[in-house]
């Protein structure tokens, strides 16, 4: 009977994928995405549950929660909808090394340990200088507010997709009006953005039925500047988010 190696104490890192694919993130959630990895390699790639995750990253708190979750969105395959959670990328890995030990484990068995050359998988190319972006690419990516993610993954992207977008001056427009407000750590990646076709979600407030209505309540308007309008009642100021869909009545400190 074959006898498969399928523990491995050593990971292979690919530092600049590793470095690529990281550069949004903190320093801290770069180490919990390390400990998932480890985590993950020492199970062999079997899938684990969330809270197993909170566990191995030592969360006492939500915010350490959520950088979990978030992790675990951004890296990490969720089977079947269910809270089952694994590495394409590890599995692969540790799929090749299984293979290669079993074939050297044979051939040793037959007198001699095969030296074949077997090259292994790369994850993802690496990344490209940046005098490879087009002109058009640069200026759309010039214009964003936040520039999050990878900019080679965006940019092959936005060659796929460049006939079906806006305009460049209103595709970043709807992007910088989509984030607005929105904590960085969930904001989304713009490969990400552009992949899922998120410029066609681009409604914008009727602005006169929000003053309208405000007014009814016995509000009175301020005006506006670039982001809110604003108002008084009973000698206190408010503001309302223009981009906010719920326009929440805020209170100026």
């Amino acid at each position: 009977m074959d006898q498969t190696t399928n523990k491995f104490h050593a990971l292979q890192l690919f530092t600049d994928t590793f470095a690529a694919e990281t550069v949004h993130l903190t320093n801290k959630a770069v180490g919990i995405y390390i400990r998932l990895l480890c985590f993950a390699w020492t199970k062999n790639t079997k899938p684990f549950k969330r809270e197993s995750a909170y566990i191995i990253c030592q969360c006492i708190d939500d915010t350490c929660r959520k950088q979990v979750d978030y992790i675990l969105q951004e890296f990490f395959k969720c089977e079947d909808g269910q809270d089952s959670w694994t590495h394409k990328r590890l599995r692969q890995e540790h799929e090749y090394l299984t293979s290669k030990y079993k074939e050297r484990s044979k051939a040793g068995r037959k007198g001699g340990l095969a030296r074949s050359k077997i090259e292994a998988p790369i994850p993802i190319p690496n990344p490209i200088p940046n005098n490879k972006y087009d002109e058009s690419f640069e200026t759309l990516w010039s214009k964003l507010d936040v520039k999050k993610g990878s900019k080679w993954k965006a940019y092959q992207f936005f060659q796929k997709m460049n006939n079906e977008m806006p305009d460049l001056e209103h595709t970043a427009q709807i992007y910088n009006i989509q984030i607005k407000g929105i904590e960085n750590t969930y904001i989304p990646h713009f490969s990400t953005w552009l992949s899922q076709k998120r410029w066609e979600n681009n409604s914008l407030p009727n602005l006169d039925e929000i003053v309208a209505r405000m007014k009814k309540l016995g509000y009175i308007h301020l005006g506006s500047d670039r982001n809110s309008e604003r108002f008084s009642k009973d000698g206190q100021n408010y503001k309302i988010d223009r981009f906010d869909e719920k326009h929440q009545i805020q209170l100026e400190q």
